[in-house]
Order: structure tokens, then sequence, then C-alpha cells
């Protein structure tokens, strides 16, 4: 003796609730496989170090005590853009109006 199609989707019903899963009798696909899965973000997050402080954060911190904190690095990378500039070999300076029509019928 086989049980109607109607009593089998109460049935069926009643575990999701009880269970707290998706109730489709049609099969649809969800994507409910994927929602359930675990979450991959802190397990990579505490996968690679923590970054180290730097020269920036240290001058960020000490700032309000009226301290400063040379860099050295970025003194150097600013005084040989400052040489290329005055040599015009730096790079060109930003456009400040919208591209017009004449802009893109140029050829490349």
């Amino acid at each position: 003796m086989s049980v109607p199609r109607a009593r089998l989707l109460q049935l069926v019903k009643a575990r999701c609730e009880l269970f707290s899963t998706t109730f489709n009798p049609e099969g649809v696909r969800t994507g409910n496989k994927i929602l359930r899965q675990r979450l991959k973000g802190p397990a990579l997050a505490a996968y690679y170090p923590r970054k180290n402080v730097g020269i920036r954060e240290l001058q960020k911190e000490f700032a309000p005590l009226g301290l400063e904190v040379d860099d050295e690095i970025d003194d150097d990378r600013l005084e040989h853009l400052a040489a290329l500039r005055a040599r015009d070999k730096g790079a060109p300076k930003k456009k400040r109006t919208a591209p017009s029509a004449a802009d893109s019928k140029k050829k490349k």
C-alpha cells in the first residue's frame, strides 16, 4: 500500500521545520549547499601573518605628542622624483578636463 504524495510532503515539511532545513519539494537549485558552508574569510585571515608596524604608523602615533619620525626611504623617493621633474623626466600631469570627442578620434 503506497502513501499519497501530499502526505509525504507534509512529513518532509514537518521534518524541515524541526531540523531547520529548507523545504524544497520541486528540487529547484537554490544555492543552499554553498550558503550552509563555513565562511572561509576568518581561516584565510588567520593564515597570513599580521602586518608589522611601519614608519607611517609611528608618525601617526607620535604626531599628537609633537614628535617627528624621519622616513629616510620616503625622503629619498621624494628627492628622486624632484630631480626627475627638474629634468622634465617625471610623470606627466593629469588632465583636468573631461575627454572630448576630438581626443577619441586621434590616431594611436
